[in-house]
């Protein structure tokens, strides 16, 4: 049967690897040090993408319920440290509160485009909610990185208004208030960004996918509608309850900035 798929053999994926020595040899001239991440980026991605695809088909094939919760609860451990990590705060923020906030926002949001929106039969279908979750987890990632930066960079700048407020008797959350409005808003702009050019500047992932497999643009356009719709939602959610849970962690148990924050204040 003709999908409408257009196959890329062997010979041709290898040719794809000429497009990295562009890349490579902006890096070569420039003498950016940037050829062995290159390299490195590269190899994982072949490989990482080569097992994924294994691995999916499995998946697939099985359809079980309990091993795509588990896939989700995998998946939303990776992106918990990849977050925490990106944002560069280290311990004062643990990976556990990234891991809840993720996992709160992606199955609430995830649950409610595979179950009711789209309803595939049965309403796990892995094919289904895999990518859907996955790319609700990517995105969320991506926001709640920005917001712990923003959350703590913010607050490192102003930590003198900060133990201002505290010292006029202000307490913990009405003293970063702004600054976790601040955060959250960092959080979500990227996303409402891509709601503002989507189709206009570059044509998304997943509706290119569809068309490129042979659906309908029509189809593939409302399917891109609804995962647009889907990850502003979730990153709202996720970057709320990430900053939510997290600001706390800027005041010690007597409700004074954190010493790293005094610190950096007085450098």
């Amino acid at each position: 049967m003709n999908s409408g798929v257009v196959p890329i053999s062997d010979w041709q994926l290898a040719l794809s690897a000429l497009l990295l020595l562009m890349a490579g040899g902006v890096s070569a001239a420039l003498r950016l040090g940037l050829l062995r991440s290159l390299v490195w980026g590269a190899v994982r991605t072949f490989v990482q993408l080569t097992l994924i695809g294994y691995a999916l088909t499995y998946i697939f094939a099985l359809n079980n319920v309990w091993l795509i919760l588990v896939i989700v609860i995998l998946m939303t451990w990776v992106a918990s440290r990849a977050s925490t990590k990106r944002s560069g705060i280290g311990s004062a923020y643990p990976r556990a509160l990234a891991f809840l906030a993720l996992f709160a926002s992606t199955f609430l949001v995830g649950v409610i485009v595979v179950g009711l929106i789209i309803g595939p039969d049965p309403w796990y279908s892995a094919r289904v909610a895999v990518p859907i979750f996955g790319m609700i987890l990517g995105n969320s990632m991506n926001g709640i990185a920005l917001s712990l930066e923003r959350l703590y960079s913010t607050a490192r700048a102003h930590a003198g208004e900060v133990e201002q407020l505290l010292a006029f008797g202000a307490k913990p959350w009405e003293a970063v208030r702004r600054h976790v409005k601040e955060a959250i808003r960092a959080g979500m702009t990227p996303t409402i960004n891509s709601l503002m050019v989507v189709g206009l500047v570059s044509l998304p992932g997943m509706m290119t996918g569809q068309i490129l497999g042979g659906a309908d643009p029509h189809q593939a356009v409302r399917y891109q509608i609804v995962v647009m719709f889907m990850i502003a939602a979730a990153v709202a959610i996720g970057c709320l309850l990430m900053v939510g849970l997290s600001y706390r962690r800027l005041f010690n148990d007597e409700d004074a900035l954190i010493p790293e924050l005094q610190r950096s204040r007085g450098e």
